[in-house]
């Protein structure tokens, strides 16, 4: 009876609660590495919407206000923030439709669904770079 309790203690999964200090010994696999982005990304454009918007209205008001858009914009700060959102919106756009793909069942083996996160990932940082290079005048 004994040895019939501890096999079943040992079939069961462990469940641990994940300090901050754990954190970054912790191996988590690709797709959770992705679906983590996923909601820091929708919070970050969440958040910054009235940015988002304010930038929206500025560029649409009239020919002075393109203009001060135009050199508010010319910072180098503001263009960084831009990129981070590019990066947001192009990572969250395409890790949505790698969900929408899971919710249909398709890519939801292990090996898929690894190969999958994989290439949300790179896609959306290759992508924020083409955008990137275009941002800060490069082409």
């Amino acid at each position: 009876m004994v040895d019939a309790q501890q096999d079943v203690k040992k079939m069961r999964p462990v469940y641990r609660n994940i300090g901050l200090a754990q954190l970054v010994k912790y191996r988590l696999p690709w797709a959770g590495k992705v679906s983590i982005l996923h909601r820091i990304s929708g919070a970050a454009l969440f958040l910054l919407l009235p940015f988002i918007l304010y930038l929206f209205d500025q560029s649409l008001a009239s020919e002075l206000s393109y203009q001060k858009f135009q050199d508010f914009t010319g910072n180098i700060l503001v263009k960084i923030i831009c990129l981070g959102l590019i990066w947001a919106f192009l990572h969250h756009f395409c890790a949505g439709i790698r969900y929408l793909l899971l919710d249909l069942e398709i890519g939801v083996e292990k090996s898929e669904a690894n190969r999958s996160a994989i290439i949300v990932l790179f896609l959306g940082l290759a992508l924020t770079a083409l955008v990137g290079l275009k941002l800060f005048g490069f082409y």
